[in-house]
């Protein structure tokens, strides 16, 4: 199911990005080459994403504006920090552990994120992923932990788990749930940034950030963020909703205002990232993508499974790119 994204396409993604102000532009589908985006969507499994945009809501949102690609970082800021998402989520802080609360979909979710990240973590650094303890030995951040529904379960498959959010509130939640059991005690909880990590010259084995990307003010910064903790050769796991129609209908519109699994405002559609703006940003910020899934929801079982289907949910994995010497003794780069 899970495949990789070929070096032939990475280059073929990166070529095809136009430079406009000096800065590289992710492809607009209606402007790329045919092959460009046959390659993207044969290897990646960029599904259809034809569905109707405004679905008929008891209180309908806004249409989604047209917006430009968000491979350019999204704007002046060098910061990833949103204060106004930093507010939204302290509001719902209290219920991140409330399997039915506002945070459901993440906890149905949950299960089939770690499937993905057990799977590569377990390939990449040649660990035995039916072993009890799959991590032991690695030094895990989460980065955006909110409460520590992602952070428990990786301390329990045994990393050394470290676990930052700008939200206090979440800290003090995630520390209190977590002291609960000793195998997740021991897991680093920081009311920090990503970017404040980096000034102190952190570093781990794996850098993991999920539903996260799509909050951040600058998320070409954010990935460089998470590119710099990560040690060379290290993975990097990033998962977020894609911005195609289909995410709008069934993302915002279904989940938002009509199913009311999430607050409404929750997501903005034009602050959504598209599968090739992910691997464009973080190509930028040193790491390749390795590998992408989809993430499909089934209503009649209630449970979410891997997909080929990366239109609206998706998962990324990539590898920092190591520093070699070169042979006249310098440090060089290699892809």
């Amino acid at each position: 199911m899970l495949r990789c994204v070929r070096p032939s396409l990475r280059r073929a993604l990166l070529s095809s990005a136009s430079t406009h102000h000096g800065r590289a532009q992710t492809p607009n589908p209606s402007h790329s080459p045919p092959q460009v985006l046959s390659q993207w969507r044969r290897h990646a499994y960029v599904a259809s994403s034809s569905a109707p945009p405004h679905p008929p809501p008891p209180s309908p949102p806004p249409p989604p504006p047209r917006t430009p690609s968000r491979s350019d970082g999204g704007g002046p800021s060098v910061t990833s920090l949103n204060p106004a998402e930093v507010a939204k989520f302290a509001a719902i802080a209290e219920a991140w552990w409330d399997s039915n609360g506002p945070f459901k979909p993440l906890h149905l979710m949950n299960p089939t994120r770690l499937s993905f990240i057990r799977s590569t973590l377990c390939r990449h650094f040649r660990k035995d992923p039916h072993s009890s303890k799959p991590f032991e030995g690695l030094k895990v951040i989460d980065v955006g932990c909110g409460g520590g529904i992602l952070s428990e379960p990786l301390a329990r498959m045994g990393a050394k788990v470290t676990a930052i959010d700008a939200v206090d509130k979440n800290i003090k939640i995630a520390s209190i749930h977590a002291a609960s059991d000793p195998t997740t005690a021991s897991i680093e909880y920081c009311c920090t940034t990503a970017e404040e990590l980096v000034k102190e010259k952190r570093l781990f084995d794996a850098v993991i950030s999920v539903e996260v990307i799509e909050h951040v003010a600058n998320p070409l910064e954010f990935c460089k963020s998470l590119s710099a903790l990560t040690v060379p050769n290290g993975a990097t796991v990033i998962s977020t909703i894609n911005r195609s129609m289909r995410a709008y209908a069934t993302a915002i519109v279904a989940a938002e205002y009509i199913l009311r699994w999430l607050p409404k405002g929750t997501h903005e559609w034009s602050k959504l990232v598209t599968p090739e703006e992910l691997a464009l940003m973080l190509q930028k910020a040193s790491v390749s993508v390795e590998e992408m899934a989809g993430f499909v929801y089934n209503p009649l079982t209630g449970e979410w499974s891997l997909s080929d289907d990366i239109s609206v949910n998706y998962i990324a994995f990539g590898v920092k790119k190591s520093e070699t010497p070169s042979k006249d003794g310098t440090e060089a780069r290699l892809s």
